[in-house]
């Protein structure tokens, strides 16, 4: 098997993305027929890949002569996993971190170092967590006021949502990286649980849950789920917490046995190497995902308040660490939903 490194070496050092595809890779997969790709994300990435995938699809029809279909599918980052592990062949995930990538690579679809092959440790955006307020009359300034009585929380569920997590996260890293005990941690976070009425299954939902059907009073999203909402006039009042927050980290990655398997490796690559050129990461800012390339995240930086300390995965011991310490069954989450009698 020839090594990862070395199949996108063609790519990464022609600096033009489809271009360089075209002059190093092997047109093995190459034909007169149309090649479809299967791309599996996480809810709220879809208002960007439909922006993306036409460009893409065009560019590369004028480089190759090839015609590119794509198949979608959108959902919770957590069921999006177990379901391309199940067996939906998607070619490319990008999901909403990095530690449900690797449960594919555990099932042994995607090889190990995936990570390495694209810029920026595979992460092609970012975001944040916005605090999102029903009305002006309720008055939040800090992460601390979600403990609040009168204050009625929409998160989802860390089970099936990887928005959830990174919240959760956030809940936590408020507390622990200003200096407060892991207990000091759990206590707020429990009592941020009490003031929750529903646990939608994935970001979007929560959105739904939120905006259209009335529930609670808060909103804990991505910030840039929260910039696309205001976009579609969906005006309410939010906030981004600027004194500690998370970097949320979206990955992309080739599933190997897939795109193997189809004989769509060559598109496929090209394909997640277009996601971090200036045109994809456009698309990517105009739906509110803070941009990997620094150029981008200039042209759009009016949109993105600086954050004082903003802190990672990384810091909180590494998603391995994170996921049998807080979300594993009868890990941290199950305990402190139990204790609030959730």
């Amino acid at each position: 098997m020839i090594p990862k490194q070395r199949r996108f070496a063609g790519l990464m050092l022609a600096g033009i993305v489809l271009s360089g595809a075209i002059a190093s890779c092997a047109s093995s997969d190459r034909s007169d027929k149309a090649i479809k790709l299967t791309l599996v994300s996480y809810a709220v990435t879809q208002s960007a890949y439909e922006q993306i995938i036409p460009q893409f699809v065009e560019e590369w029809e004028e480089k190759t002569g090839q015609t590119v279909e794509f198949a979608q599918s959108y959902g919770g980052s957590g069921s999006q996993t177990r379901a391309v592990i199940d067996g939906l062949e998607a070619d490319v995930v990008a999901l909403a971190l990095a530690l449900d990538t690797q449960k594919i690579v555990e099932a042994g679809l995607i090889e190990a170092g995936w990570e390495e092959e694209l810029p920026n440790d595979s992460i092609v955006h970012k975001s944040v967590a916005a605090i999102v307020t029903r009305d002006d009359k309720l008055k939040l300034n800090n992460w601390a006021d979600l403990a609040r009585d009168d204050v009625q929380v929409i998160t989802a569920n860390p089970k099936t949502s990887g928005g959830a997590r990174w919240n959760f996260l956030a809940f936590w890293g408020s507390v622990t990286q200003a200096g407060g005990s892991e207990q000091q941690a759990a206590n707020f976070v429990a009592k941020v649980l009490k003031n929750v009425p529903v646990l939608p299954k994935d970001a979007r939902e929560s959105s739904d849950v939120f905006y259209k059907q009335g529930q609670g009073n808060v909103l804990i999203n991505y910030e840039n789920e929260v910039i696309l909402a205001n976009k579609k006039g969906e005006k309410l009042p939010y906030f981004v917490p600027t004194d500690y927050n998370i970097s949320i980290d979206n990955p992309v990655a080739v599933v190997d046995a897939n795109v193997d398997k189809h004989g769509t490796r060559e598109v496929a690559e090209a394909f997640v190497q277009y996601l971090y050129t200036p045109a994809a990461q456009r698309e990517f800012a105009k739906v509110g995902f803070r941009p990997v390339n620094e150029t981008v995240a200039a042209e759009f930086s009016a949109q993105y308040p600086r954050i004082d300390k903003l802190f990672t995965a990384k810091d909180l011991g590494g998603w391995q660490q994170i996921q049998t310490k807080f979300f594993d069954d009868g890990a941290v989450f199950d305990k402190l939903l139990a204790e609030v009698g959730k």
